[in-house]
């Protein structure tokens, strides 16, 4: 009998303790304003196609010092420095009267909200806004000094309509 009450005063112990972590987590879950983090991303994202739509990659500020790029069909772009390079040398044959746009489709957040997953898909038409391009992407966003930054992205583009 003595056993069976400790057994039972233990699985209540357990129960509680289990039920106080979960709550816990779920408090710190609703904290975290998913919109307003995926809204943050978005302006992101925003800022990165007017870098192509003016032709001036001199106010990217998208990536993280230590981000990698995975452009489609390029090997992998090491450092914020060798991406922007990158980027003006695609800017040189950006199309004029192009228009470039990125949606941010999903956010995943981490429990801190220090990391985001976007996924995202882009377009470029042109002066007519007829399609040119359109593809997918992905994006990790880490966030430094209050500001989240890309550290990893991927892209590709979608199959030619013909």
């Amino acid at each position: 009998m003595k056993g069976k009450f400790l057994m039972s005063g233990m699985l209540a112990v357990m129960l509680m303790f289990a039920i106080a972590c979960n709550q816990k987590k779920e408090v710190i879950q609703s904290a975290i304003d998913i919109e307003k983090i995926k809204a943050e991303i978005q302006e992101a994202e925003n800022h990165f196609a007017d870098i192509y739509n003016s032709g001036n990659a001199d106010s990217l500020k998208y990536y993280a010092d230590d981000a990698v790029s995975y452009f489609n069909n390029q090997y992998p772009i090491m450092g914020k420095d060798a991406i922007h390079e990158y980027i003006n040398g695609e800017l040189e044959y950006f199309p004029k009267g192009a228009k470039l746009s990125y949606e941010t489709k999903e956010v995943h957040v981490s429990s801190d909200a220090n990391q985001v997953i976007e996924i995202g898909a882009f377009l470029l038409v042109d002066s007519t806004n007829s399609k040119i391009r359109s593809g997918k992407y992905f994006s990790l966003f880490e966030k430094r000094n209050g500001k989240y930054l890309c550290i990893r992205d991927m892209g590709n583009s979608d199959p030619m309509d013909e």
